[in-house]
């Protein structure tokens, strides 16, 4: 039977998960507020970096559910989300409960800290998943400790897998592996996923920093590989491939502010810190030692074709509906 902790970190975690690679350099987070019976209030998450936190978005629209001030619905800074709270909250949050995935930050950067606001609101239990492991931003829990505040820690391993991207781009490059496949594990032959699925992926290589791809599929397809359905950055290229014969006039050469790489090896991956990959099964055995985690787009519909094999075992870490499409993100297990 799961208890109440489990169920809303867990809540805040099925939420924070749909932003995973959106908020690079920033941590993914979700926050879930409840009343002292543990009755759901509201959920926030933390969509992109210089925007309010996870906390904040669930504060801002927990203060509307029980107050009903349409005022705060139009704050869109932290700064002033903090402000408005900070004159209007009236001690509503006094026995009310916060679980949030991450520790609360504890440093002015674009926004102001999360342990202050929570502090001064009063809640009455604060539950975290995971302490942070970024010195900047860390010491939330000894902060809120420290003004008197009832704070549990449960060092959730679910939650760790949450922020493994993050932990890992803090020290060396995050590679993950983007592939599209049919309802029978079809990879080839044009357009797979829908719409829907399109944009999001559009919306991550605008976030990432390099994006790799094979030489064969460069020459087959002609792709420009940027981000326009999100109006965002095209990210620098790495051409996997032993030949570095290619028709410049292929759109990709030609995105203004781009680098673009053709190497056989992926050297070049070193000098990143969030890289995609997109390819087909050449790429998923060439690149087998260089990612473990993978985001999957599985199309409802069937398709004939090749379906690629895996050699490992894969961890499922979340899956959700994009569009018609369902959205995957596994691990590969050691070993």
């Amino acid at each position: 039977m799961v208890n109440s902790q489990e169920y809303f970190i867990n809540l805040a975690l099925e939420k924070a998960w749909a932003y995973q690679g959106l908020t690079y350099p920033n941590p993914p987070v979700g926050a879930v507020i409840t009343d002292n019976q543990n009755n759901f209030i509201s959920y926030g998450v933390h969509k992109k970096a210089g925007t309010p936190h996870a906390e904040v978005n669930a504060i801002k629209q927990a203060f509307y559910n029980i107050t009903k001030d349409e005022e705060i619905l139009k704050l869109e800074s932290s700064n002033e989300i903090h402000d408005y709270l900070h004159a209007k909250h009236k001690g509503i949050f006094e026995d009310k409960n916060i679980y949030v995935t991450l520790e609360p930050c504890n440093h002015f950067g674009k926004t102001p800290p999360c342990s202050q606001l929570i502090a001064k609101l009063g809640f009455n239990r604060i539950v975290i998943g995971a302490l942070d492991t970024n010195r900047k931003a860390s010491g939330g829990f000894e902060y809120l400790k420290k003004n008197g505040l009832h704070v549990e820690v449960l060092d959730q391993y679910t939650c760790k897998e949450l922020l493994e991207p993050f932990s890992t781009w803090q020290k060396e490059p995050f590679v993950f592996f983007k592939l599209a496949m049919s309802n029978n594990g079809v990879i080839d032959g044009g357009v797979i996923t829908c719409k829907k699925s399109h944009e999001l992926v559009h919306k991550l290589r605008d976030r990432c920093d390099l994006l790799v791809i094979g030489g064969n599929t460069v020459r087959i397809d002609r792709p420009i590989l940027d981000a326009r359905l999100c109006d965002g950055k095209a990210p620098d290229i790495l051409i996997y491939s032993k030949s570095k014969e290619f028709d410049k006039d292929i759109p990709l050469f030609n995105m203004p502010n781009r680098k673009v790489f053709i190497a056989a090896n992926f050297d070049k991956v070193k000098e990143y810190k969030f890289v995609m990959i997109e390819g087909g099964e050449g790429m998923l055995k060439a690149t087998k030692s260089l990612t473990k985690h993978y985001l999957i787009f599985r199309s409802p519909n069937f398709k004939e074709g090749n379906s690629p094999q895996f050699s490992h075992k894969l961890k499922e870490l979340y899956s959700s509906i994009v569009g018609e499409d369902r959205l995957t993100w596994f691990k590969q297990l050691d070993g």
